[in-house]
């Protein structure tokens, strides 16, 4: 079974940057797709970024130019590094991954409380 674990979230002050991490169990060449979303209390969770392989990017148009997601193939590894941080970013963040035969794995969640 393929895991997904995140880190890297915490309490943060609005403007300030974090970086989350999302280590894969398995070769994340194995993902078409790995994917951020995040889950504000009460609310739907939303995609925040996704990078597929070989493609472009795709955020929210709530992130653009503040977020920026990445991978690494050879660490098995997604990151979500955000800058520019707003109270309404506070949310619980999950990494996604769907791999080319379209099963679907998701991380944990990490938790980013943006405050003063």
């Amino acid at each position: 079974q393929v895991q997904l674990v995140e880190s890297g979230g915490g309490l943060v002050q609005p403007g300030r940057s974090l970086r989350f991490t999302c280590a894969a169990s398995a070769s994340t060449s194995s993902f078409y797709a790995m994917v951020w979303y995040r889950q504000a209390p009460g609310k739907q969770r939303d995609l925040v970024a996704m990078k597929p392989a070989g493609g472009s990017p795709v955020y929210a148009d709530s992130v653009k130019d503040r977020f920026t997601i990445s991978r690494d193939n050879g660490k098995n590894t997604a990151y979500l590094q955000m800058n520019s941080l707003k109270p309404e970013d506070t949310a619980v963040y999950y990494c996604y991954a769907k791999n080319w035969e379209g099963t679907t794995y998701w991380g944990q969640g990490t938790q980013v409380t943006v405050s003063s």
